[in-house]
């Protein structure tokens, strides 16, 4: 597949202040992107730059081939053929759907203009919604009219900013499903910002996870989540503990976690390494000798999430059936399985 979208060692900044710093990233024709990290990290300068919103001072923004930023040349947004869905969703209150969508359609014939109108309502599902107006809509309803009218002048990018934001949590993670379902079975390339995980696994094909300013992994979720390249991207994705543990040259662990393969342990370890570990990697065994104390626990409905000590005091999660309900204080019986730990060096 050719590339629709690249971002070439892309710095952002403002007198003496760098929001996004030497950033690249690329989409290919069809894939879906994401701009995750935490507030602040610079993911919505960097859509922006890509909007034509933002100047770019460093490197090089192409759309399907053609610059459309550098340091001496900012095409206009206008006339970038990018689509765009704000956070607010930004709909015209006066206005009806069908003149929502229709908006940004007044250059081409009435007819097809009425076509295009009507070939996006039925995307959405809002064909029977066409005459009502915003505030008669649900907030997913919104939402839906925000993403065709973004699409309705057939743009070749998709930008999405924090999209899901102003919905309740449950509703953000199904709409996230829902619309990549629709942009995927469209072969729509799009790129969203967001600081909800949740969001960024069930939407993209691709994650780049921003920190400071500064792109620190590329990758597809279940690599993200499964193998971080650092500290950083262990501790931000998913839930999880990073511990520190001593080892020895058998791959003896303390704390009684039992120990590591000697041919998966990272080079130049110290006597000392960082463990991430996952609430899927202590389990629930009432069988087993080891007996953690609970230090506190959350009810998920289907399961309970557990913080257990261990002798050091350190503390890992473990996640059991919501029928496993003992209080906090006394213990739980558990084994590690430390198969597909994520290693770093202690140092």
């Amino acid at each position: 597949m050719n590339d629709q979208l690249v971002i070439n060692e892309v710095t952002v900044a403002y007198s003496n202040v760098t929001a996004i710093s030497k950033a690249s990233f690329s989409l290919a024709e069809g894939e879906i992107g994401c701009l995750l990290g935490p507030s602040g990290c610079g993911k919505t300068t960097l859509l922006r730059a890509i909007a034509g919103f933002e100047p770019v001072t460093e490197g090089n923004v192409s759309l399907h081939g053609e610059s459309i930023s550098n340091a001496k040349y900012t095409q206009p947004p206008e006339d970038r053929e990018v689509g765009m869905v704000f956070q607010d969703f930004a709909l015209f209150p006066h206005l009806s759907v069908s003149k929502n969508i229709g908006f940004g359609l007044s250059k081409i014939p009435a007819k097809q203009r009425d076509e295009r109108i009507n070939d996006m309502l039925e995307l959405v599902s809002l064909a029977n919604s066409a005459e009502k107006f915003p505030h008669e809509l649900s907030g997913g309803q919104q939402q839906r009219v925000a993403l065709a009218r973004a699409l309705a002048p057939n743009p070749q990018i998709l930008l999405l900013d924090e999209p899901f934001s102003n919905l309740d949590a449950e509703l953000r993670t199904q709409l996230a499903a829902e619309v990549r379902t629709l942009l995927k079975a469209n072969k729509v390339t799009a790129l969203m910002v967001t600081h909800d995980q949740d969001e960024a696994f069930a939407m993209a094909d691709k994650i780049a996870l921003l920190n400071k300013g500064a792109i620190v992994q590329i990758d597809a979720p279940y690599q993200l989540y499964h193998k971080p390249s650092s500290l950083f991207a262990a501790d931000f994705i998913g839930k999880g503990s990073v511990i520190n543990v001593e080892i020895d040259a058998a791959g003896l662990l303390g704390n009684d976690l039992g120990s590591l393969s000697i041919q998966t342990l990272p080079k130049d370890l110290g006597n000392t390494v960082k463990l991430l570990v996952r609430p899927d990697d202590v389990t629930y065994d009432k069988t087993s000798d080891t007996r953690l104390p609970i230090v506190s626990k959350v009810f998920l409905g289907a399961n309970y999430l557990y913080e257990l000590a261990l002798t050091d005091g350190q503390c890992v999660p473990c996640l059991t059936q919501s029928h496993i309900d003992i209080p906090i204080g006394e213990t739980l019986p558990v084994r590690f399985d430390l198969r597909h730990v994520v290693i770093f060096n202690g140092e």
